[in-house]
């Protein structure tokens, strides 16, 4: 499927958050989804993913999160990369990146072409963003790779983790995991498990026991190409039964 891909800005309140736009090109009125970035930021990489959930047939937007500290953040993945990227996370609030995500739904859904029927994917801190998200705004479908701190005791800037905001989920929610991630315990995948299962949400919680942490990126040592494979159709099959 051809598409076209842009750099656009969204407003979020006084400020304007850039994003990464990629979408089909024959105009046929589509669904959309948001791609949360890694803190790395709407890198190379990033926006290869935006571009693949556009040739699925979706609008696809990659909004850049670390607009009020670090905007237009792109690093690559080695230890200098990261040092950058870990100071972007140290930044963030939850309470602004609840705004960031309810004005990526909005601007998306007010597409030409968009259906506004939405969905949510993302990796690392954009997993955890993706969780926020799913719980935070509409959208009837949202996929969290690897999402770090959804079990935290507290959130980005002391405020509720993703966790606790579980019982305000209203779409269906698909996670997934690295059996052999130690920067998210067992324990906070099984406290995730629990808190979906209790609140009686739609979900699927999938464990990869040979994959590390970054399994899905091709760009990182810890790529891991059989469950990023399996990964991508769950995600793709969520997207298909929930937005089309």
């Amino acid at each position: 499927m051809e598409i076209r891909g842009e750099r656009i800005e969204i407003r979020v309140g006084d400020a304007r958050m850039g994003a990464y736009l990629a979408r089909p090109k024959d105009g046929t009125p589509r669904p959309g989804v948001i791609v949360w970035m890694e803190i790395f930021g709407v890198n190379a990489h990033i926006r290869e993913v935006t571009e693949r959930v556009a040739r699925e047939g979706y609008i696809a937007l990659a909004p850049d999160f670390f607009h009020r500290s670090f905007p237009g953040l792109e690093v690559g993945y080695d230890p200098k990369g990261m040092e950058v990227g870990m100071k972007g996370l140290a930044s963030l609030d939850a309470d602004q990146m609840i705004a960031d995500a309810r004005a990526a739904v909005g601007h998306l859904r007010l597409l030409p072409g968009c259906t506004g029927r939405l969905g949510a994917m993302g990796f690392c801190i954009g997993g955890h963003m993706t969780y926020l998200s799913a719980c935070e705004t509409d959208v009837a479908a949202a996929a969290s790779f690897y999402g770090g701190g959804i079990a935290a005791p507290k959130g980005p800037g002391g405020k509720d983790a993703p966790i606790a905001r579980t019982p305000k989920l209203s779409g269906k929610l698909l996670c997934l995991f690295g059996g052999k991630d130690a920067l998210i315990p067992a324990s906070q995948v099984d406290a995730i498990r629990k808190a979906l299962t209790d609140a009686k949400k739609r979900h699927e919680l999938v464990v990869y026991p040979d994959a590390d942490h970054g399994f899905f990126c091709n760009e990182r040592a810890t790529y891991h190409a059989a469950s990023a494979a399996d990964a991508w159709q769950r995600v793709t099959r969520l997207f298909a039964e929930e937005l089309r």
